[in-house]
């Protein structure tokens, strides 16, 4: 029996070769793992020896050549197979130990160039790889040095390479095919940067980080997976204290982050369910907190808490005796980490934002396939809405416009965010029809309904929308426009002195 070896990670390679020589396997390998395992004084052959000709062009040529994947690939259970290897006096290839160059660690880092990650582009490793998964019943393919052990401990037990099953092999040939698709992917990822995000043909690739005690019910399995080419954002965000995350607690968490980082100015957002019951935008933190904490204080309880500032301490003795499930900021102040530290049922991440070739792409699952957009990061200019009423708004009224409308493309459809003072008093999320969220926003906000301003994520169908807000005593209305009713609409919001603006931009968020 033979064993090829060509491994970029060499991680347990020398052990795991000693195991193979012990379980009767001769070893033949290339150049860098050759030497490891030669200097360990384990024989091994030289892949140019095997073949008859040399590595040449730096190596990018040396296990393209008919002795190997002759070898690796006929069948053991033709005669025809075995009558051309012995004709051309071919050994057979019964093992392949292969991992590739490091192409995504590679262009991920500052600075690389073009050359730099061609030159990690690995050949004849994907190629290797692939013929010997192709033909799995006669040949154990490993590309994780974690499988070392246990194939190495059959081997051990049972002498030769039965002890490897046929659904052993299944499996380990399972997993080289996607080993190599995932590489594919990264490579073809890195290519397209500047290209249309739109192609014909579009892979997804994503590493698995780790297990969850189950998805959204008990019911359901669930794991957490990190983009390939992708850093920052929620699932790279470092846990620094607290119990393991939740499929629930990610999303939420998730929420949380996306939109705090949706403000340049110093804002605290209150998540429950994906959907910011309370956010506000103030210089000082404790009192952006204490806002965004009013806007819904009921929904509050058992929420999710975000920050796009380094939490400071007065912050968190600002948020002691409400119960939240998790806080996420860019960092902590060591008086802020002491507080927040003791509440045993919280978890505390640091976060960075979403860098990389696919974070401005999200991918939604529908039956038979997959839906694929821009994220919703359009720059908006507030100069180019438009008033549609006699009655223009003020500054500070434009001011909460302006805050309403970037707070409501993180709510869910159909939206309507009630804003004062930079703060959310009162949302209505995920209704099928913008009156009945309205009613549920004027009943959060009671009082502070009164003076307050309202973002509506689409048009305005009705005029009973606006009729509506006119007996909550808001002053102004911000909406995309487009309604075939617009003058009904804006009739009804010149006959309460109400302003209103469109935007010609809409933010559905389904």
């Amino acid at each position: 029996m033979k064993a090829l070896l060509s491994t970029f990670d060499r991680t347990g390679l020398v052990d795991f070769a000693q195991a193979l020589r012990e379980g009767g396997f001769d070893l033949v390998s290339t150049g860098g793992t050759h030497n490891e395992v030669a200097s360990a004084g384990i024989p091994i052959q030289q892949v140019s020896d095997l073949t008859g000709f040399p590595e040449i062009l730096d190596g990018r040529v040396k296990t393209l050549h008919p002795r190997v994947y002759a070898g690796i690939l006929a069948r053991r259970d033709l005669e025809s197979h075995k009558s051309q290897l012995n004709l051309h006096n071919i050994g057979t290839i019964d093992l392949v130990a292969c991992n590739l160059y490091p192409f995504v660690d590679t262009v991920s880092r500052l600075g690389v160039t073009l050359e730099d990650a061609l030159e990690k582009i690995d050949i004849g490793g994907p190629t290797m790889i692939r013929a010997a998964a192709k033909n799995f019943p006669d040949v154990i393919v490993v590309v994780d040095p974690a499988d070392y052990a246990w194939i190495a401990k059959r081997l051990s037990d049972d002498g030769d390479s039965t002890g490897i099953t046929f659904e052993d092999r299944k499996r380990l040939s399972q997993k080289a095919f996607q080993h190599v698709a995932l590489y594919d992917t990264a490579i073809a990822t890195y290519l397209a940067s500047g290209q249309d995000a739109f192609r014909d043909q579009v892979t997804v690739g994503y590493n698995r980080l780790a297990g969850l005690r189950y998805g959204e019910n008990p019911h359901q399995n669930g794991a957490v997976y990190a983009g390939l080419l992708a850093s920052g954002g929620i699932v790279n965000a470092k846990q620094l204290y607290g119990p393991d995350l939740s499929y629930t607690n990610i999303l939420d968490a998730d929420s949380a982050w996306t939109t705090v980082s949706d403000f340049s100015e110093p804002t605290v957002a209150v998540i429950k369910h994906t959907n910011p019951c309370g956010l506000a935008v103030h210089e000082d933190q404790p009192t952006a907190y204490s806002r965004a904490f009013e806007g819904d204080t009921v929904s509050a309880y058992g929420g999710i808490v975000g920050f796009n500032r380094t939490v400071t301490s007065e912050t968190a003795e600002a948020m002691k005796g409400v119960l939240y499930h998790i806080i996420v900021a860019p960092g902590y102040d060591v008086g802020a980490l002491e507080v927040l530290k003791k509440r045993k049922q919280l978890r505390i991440l640091e976060a960075e934002p979403a860098a990389g070739p696919l974070s401005d792409l999200e991918v939604r699952q529908v039956s038979g396939g997959a839906l694929i957009q821009t994220t919703d990061t359009i720059c908006e200019d507030p100069s180019t809405w438009k008033v549609v009423t006699t009655r223009k708004p003020t500054g500070a009224e434009l001011e909460g416009l302006a805050f309403a409308w970037k707070a409501g493309k993180h709510v869910k459809s159909n939206t309507i965010v009630l804003a004062k003072g930079n703060t959310i008093v009162g949302i209505g999320a995920g209704q099928p029809n913008r009156v009945t969220s309205l009613h549920l926003a004027l009943r959060i906000a009671g009082d502070n309904a009164s003076g307050s301003v309202l973002a509506s994520d689409a048009f305005i169908p009705f005029a009973d929308t606006t009729e509506l807000a006119a007996q909550g005593s808001i002053k102004a209305i911000i909406q995309p426009g487009g309604s075939v009713r617009d003058e009904e609409v804006i009739e009804a919001a010149n006959r309460h002195n109400m302003a209103m603006v469109f935007t010609n931009v809409r933010h559905f968020k389904h």
